[in-house]
């Protein structure tokens, strides 16, 4: 008997972009990023739109058309922007993603055309993943147009959807042609949306870098007031340091189990299908650290003070800390979050990887948690959530 052993390397490379009024005519990024590979060709492309973007921006599809026009010799237009509903419940429903892979087919759409995507995180997962099953990989441009999906999800090389009643249960791994953040879109969003996207800028600065979480202790007050300055900072620094993991993880595609940006994740996921969505993605991933956050120190591994100086920069950010959800029982009487457990280890591959802290900017993994342990956080954050709040700190309701 004999094997042969087929290696294969691919190398992927795409540029990410942080611009204002993207589709200013005299603003060259897009027919640049569009550009990049082969110059001197007019490009084909069609838009798919976030609902919420459209309605915030009604100029939006006249602006595309006059920079296309404007731009005619490298940009042709394939039909007026396809609108889809924005939010987690885009991912919900797979005629979304059948709809895009049907335009794909009706307007002749092939593997040298873009598809570009403008909105949240949602429709980006969503309309990503459409474009990744079609013709096995039409090149995608992400137009982010949130806090979080600038900072963190936009910029990744993961899409899918929602199914089963599981958090990106179908899905795949396609690097995005280009990535263009335009400060100009966060304009529109509420407060709520601005503040929930911080937190993965928290996770990824609890993990990677304590400098960067110094920053954000310092401007929480700002950042929580929506300070467009600070939150550039943060997206760009946020961004940096999800690109630097992926780059130098030496595990791009998550052929293993280990998954250290996805720190707090593991509750928020279940939080999310538990509270039917009325959870943002960041304020759930917001209660999922916090959970973790005092797990860590309960279970001796991070020092009580610099607990509570995470936590009182979360409280300080105005990101929930408490849900009723929480303490929702199954029908046998079990506790419903702990399946986000079990749900988490198959979503890995069939070995549990937990980030705890040691330290801020220190992560570290652990194969198993204690449920009694995690039961006595719930009722620790319950206790905390009771308290009234400081003088000066925002809050917000997360329904």
């Amino acid at each position: 008997m004999s094997a042969a052993v087929q290696r294969i390397s691919v190398g992927y490379e795409f540029p990410v972009h942080f611009t204002r009024d993207l589709f200013n005519p005299g603003n060259p990024v897009l027919v640049d990023a569009l550009s990049h590979v082969e110059k001197e060709k007019q490009h084909q492309i069609l838009f798919v739109v976030d609902e919420n973007v459209a309605h915030a921006w009604p100029d939006l599809a006249q602006r595309i058309q006059s920079y296309a026009a404007t731009h005619s010799a490298h940009i042709k237009l394939l039909g007026a922007p396809h609108v889809v509903p924005g939010g987690e419940p885009v991912k919900n429903d797979l005629a979304h993603v059948l709809k895009v892979v049907e335009l794909v087919n009706q307007f002749g759409i092939d593997r040298q055309s873009f598809l570009a995507i403008i909105g949240g995180g949602a429709v980006l997962d969503m309309a990503c993943f459409a474009a990744s099953i079609a013709h096995r990989g039409v090149r995608q441009v992400r137009i982010p147009t949130t806090v979080l999906s600038q900072n963190d999800s936009g910029i990744g090389v993961k899409n899918g959807i929602n199914f089963f009643g599981k958090k990106n249960f179908v899905g795949a791994f396609t690097p995005p042609f280009a990535v263009l953040n335009d400060s100009m879109f966060l304009e529109t969003l509420s407060l709520r949306d601005k503040v929930a996207g911080i937190a993965e800028a928290v996770k990824v600065s609890l993990i990677r870098d304590g400098k960067f979480f110094e920053f954000i202790e310092s401007h929480a007050a700002q950042l929580g007031r929506g300070d467009a300055e600070a939150l550039g900072v943060q997206i760009e620094r946020s961004a940096e340091l999800h690109m630097q993991h992926i780059r130098t993880s030496g595990d791009p595609f998550e052929f293993g189990s280990a998954r250290p940006l996805d720190f707090g994740h593991w509750s928020a996921h279940k939080l999310e299908s538990l509270t039917h969505n009325r959870l943002r993605h960041g304020e759930a991933v917001g209660i999922g650290m916090a959970l973790d956050i005092l797990y860590s120190v309960r279970a001796g591994h991070l020092p009580p003070a610099t607990g509570d100086r995470i936590l009182r920069t979360l409280s300080t950010l105005g990101l929930p800390m408490w849900v009723d959800e929480l303490e929702a029982t199954t029908g046998e009487g079990i506790p419903a979050v702990l399946a986000g457990l079990r749900e988490f280890r198959e979503h890995l591959g069939g070995r549990l990887h937990i980030t705890l802290l040691r330290d801020i900017g220190q992560g570290f993994e652990v194969n198993s948690m204690d449920e009694g342990i995690v039961l006595q956080c719930i009722a620790q954050l319950k206790q905390r959530a009771a308290v009234p709040p400081v003088a000066g700190v925002p809050v917000r309701n997360a329904s």
